[in-house]
């Protein structure tokens, strides 16, 4: 008879897939934020000088965002679902005949459900008019002209896909800044400053050779390769930017849909919170933090808060509700380990 999966096994197998998923959702956000771009009224409006007007008419809309939201609500029921299933099981093997089912309506999960979507939403399309408007102000004052300005904020449109590509729509505005200054340095004609683009990570290495002459030649490189390189540049942060996002939310939504699974068990009677606990377990490699890495192992009661060596405190891996800083968030790989000590009836 094959074994039920562990919590850890559960965990690690949905942590690999909806990492997957929602930084394919996150994608297609992108592209429907892209495509509700009203390109010429973006042009009119900086033709007319007024920014304000521009950033209006990229028509930021959270709907475009469902996708993403979708994705990680899928993440949250699922892992509660699986867990409720092992309490389950181990409540069986107890003695008791009572089935635990995860109930996403449940006035709980849908307050988590509720205030991560706000959260997420609210964050990304503000950070995105900041950077909007910035590049549009850089781009004007550069000379880029309206049309090829608001190019470069949305995206050209590829002759193999016919989707738009190489623009800043879903970068974060520090990276916004980063292309804006590759693209200063493709046009500089100064060797130090294009030596410096072929230093950047994430340059694509095609256009190398095209950039070494430049430098040879003491010249700037041409129009046509500073668009493409700096459009290729632009798509490779967007997909760090999409997997950072994967990581961070896939493992928040599954802390949460874990949390909450154990919680709905108490709030059905099967067992008492001060019978469940949890114990933090970091990801136990070179890459977890110093302070959670010092967590490791820490065991606290059901309704008690972990404690990280900041002060911060968190009721599970990537909690926010008792106001974590983001420190203690971004890129966490931890988890929570819980175990029930005793069903209520059978004591």
């Amino acid at each position: 008879m094959a074994r039920r999966p562990t919590q850890r096994q559960i965990f690690e197998a949905l942590e690999a897939r909806f990492g997957r998923e929602i930084a394919t959702a996150f994608t297609e956000s992108v592209d429907d934020l892209r495509a509700g771009v009203s390109l010429a009224d973006v042009i009119e409006a900086l033709e007319a000088g007024d920014i304000e007007r521009a950033v209006r008419a990229f028509n930021l809309d959270p709907a475009a965002m469902r996708p993403l939201e979708r994705a990680i609500a899928t993440a949250y029921e699922t892992v509660g679902g699986q867990i409720a299933a092992n309490i389950s099981a181990a409540a069986s093997r107890a003695g008791l005949t009572t089935v635990l089912r995860f109930n996403l309506r449940n006035p709980r999960a849908e307050q988590w459900l509720f205030e991560m979507s706000s959260r997420n939403v609210t964050a990304i399309l503000e950070d995105q008019r900041s950077a909007i408007r910035e590049a549009l102000r850089a781009g004007m004052e550069a000379g880029r002209g309206p049309r090829n300005t608001a190019l470069d904020i949305v995206g050209r449109v590829s002759k193999q896909t016919g989707r738009r590509v190489g623009g800043t729509i879903g970068l974060t505005g520090q990276q916004s800044g980063y292309v804006a200054s590759v693209r200063a340095e493709l046009a500089s004609g100064d060797p130090a400053q294009m030596r410096n683009y072929l230093t950047r990570a994430l340059r694509d290495k095609r256009f190398d050779a095209t950039v070494r002459r430049a430098i040879e030649n003491g010249v700037p490189v041409d129009a046509d390769t500073i668009t493409r390189a700096t459009g290729r540049y632009s798509d490779r942060l967007l997909k760090l930017r999409g997997d950072t996002i994967a990581r961070t939310e896939s493992l928040q939504a599954l802390n949460a849909g874990q949390n909450q699974a154990f919680r709905q068990a108490i709030d059905d009677g099967m067992v008492e919170a001060d019978a469940v606990t949890k114990e933090w377990d970091s990801a136990g490699d070179g890459r977890v933090r110093d302070s959670h890495a010092s967590m490791d192992g820490q065991t606290v009661r059901m309704d008690e808060a972990f404690t990280s060596p900041s002060g911060a405190r968190l009721m599970h891996p990537l909690d926010t509700s008792l106001g974590a800083p983001a420190e203690e968030i971004i890129a966490c790989r931890c988890r929570a380990k819980f175990r029930i000590e005793r069903f209520r009836g059978l004591e």
